[in-house]
């Protein structure tokens, strides 16, 4: 194929990515999604069409200085983004947009000054090019640290699809950078590879949001309703399209909870829990996000841990018991995780709660009742 016949199909691509990605932005606005994850995925779409345009192979070398810097931070944008949807109680900061702008100010003042200073600028550059792939590196480790705890069954199959092409995309773009290979320049022949990768990444975030999401069961307790009328809320459910979780696993995994408190095993992992209860892992993790409601394993348990925890602290005669023996006897393995998931419970760091829960004649009152499953 002649060099107007790839070039054609790059420019095709990159247009249809961008219009890929500008109805993802379109549809995002009239949902008025305010949510970080959403304002992220906005940022990144729009980074996106951005890019698709700036590094087209017709684009002129004179937009390059604007463009160039602006582009450097993309990775960034990505990274937060991975953040938001791999973690669930990550929370915006002010300095990740310091982080930004100083990406940005940065790459102006390697375009700006690269006729003044060229071997300056190029040292410039290759550290932008090392500062993509930590990023892109950061990004990766978040998806692998947080995968096997996720419950929600889209969210794993093709976000990690997408992240991983999106890493090798930055990872690619950044050893060019950083060796500086060619195809590291905007429009350079070598762009076909990044036109047809951006095209798929698009298409994965079109069918990420476009696609029916499952039906959970309006309410937990209907699906696991003893007699007759649990039988008929269930065929309803089925009827409507509607997630039925086993009721059984539900009073089983309930029974393991709070009467034999599994919870407390140290270092309890999905897969294990799913060996005690005799289920495919997938059948337990569909149980408790579409049955329970939880995104998360590590939610679920803390769940159940932070209560336990509470309790003990309203308990008069543990006055003298360390929080951190308290935090260990409830599951927890180390001190940091218990006071993020205890503070996130009840809005108190475990001493306050203490405090507060001793000093009132009647502690016992201040234990909220475990969550029923059945």
């Amino acid at each position: 194929m002649t060099a107007a016949g790839l070039t054609a199909i790059d420019l095709g691509l990159r247009g249809a990515a961008s219009g890929v990605f500008l109805l993802i932005v379109l549809v995002a606005l009239l949902r008025r999604a305010t949510g970080q994850q959403a304002l992220l995925g906005i940022a990144m779409c729009a980074g996106g069409i951005f890019y698709a345009i700036a590094t087209a192979p017709s684009l002129p070398k004179t937009a390059w200085w604007w463009t160039l810097p602006i582009l450097s931070a993309q990775p960034a944008v990505f990274w937060l983004w991975a953040r938001a949807a791999f973690d669930d109680d990550f929370v915006l900061r002010r300095w990740h947009g310091a982080l930004w702008l100083s990406i940005v100010a940065f790459g102006f003042a390697i375009t700006l000054g690269w006729a003044n200073w060229p071997a300056l600028a190029g040292a410039g550059g290759r550290v932008l090019a090392l500062a993509t792939l930590v990023l892109a590196l950061a990004a990766a480790v978040q998806t692998v640290k947080t995968w096997r705890a996720d419950l929600v069954a889209r969210r794993r199959r093709l976000r990690l699809a997408m992240l991983a092409i999106n890493v090798v995309l930055i990872a690619t773009v950044a050893v060019a950078g950083f060796a500086a290979i060619p195809v590291a320049v905007p429009g350079a022949p070598g762009s076909l590879p990044t036109a047809f990768g951006l095209f798929v990444v698009a298409m994965l975030a079109a069918i990420g949001l476009f696609s029916a999401p499952a039906m959970a069961v309006d309410d937990a307790t209907a699906a696991i309703a003893s007699g007759e009328a649990g039988r008929q809320a269930r065929v309803a459910d089925r009827a409507a399209g509607r997630v039925v979780v086993d009721p059984i696993l539900l009073r089983r995994l309930d029974h393991l909870m709070t009467v034999e408190r599994t919870y407390r095993q140290e270092g309890l992992a999905i897969g294990a829990l799913a060996a005690r209860l005799d289920v495919p892992e997938h059948r337990l993790r569909q149980a408790i996000n579409e049955g329970l409601g939880y995104r998360n394993f590590n939610a679920f348990l803390n769940r159940y841990r932070t209560e336990d925890a509470r309790l003990a602290l309203s308990d008069a005669t543990q006055r003298e018991v360390p929080v951190l023996t308290i935090a260990m006897d409830a599951g927890f393995q180390s001190i940091g995780p218990f006071n993020r998931a205890f503070k996130a419970e009840t809005g108190m760091t475990p001493t306050e709660f203490r405090r507060e829960a001793l000093s009132r004649p009647d502690s016992a009152e201040l234990s909220q009742p475990r969550r029923e499953i059945g």
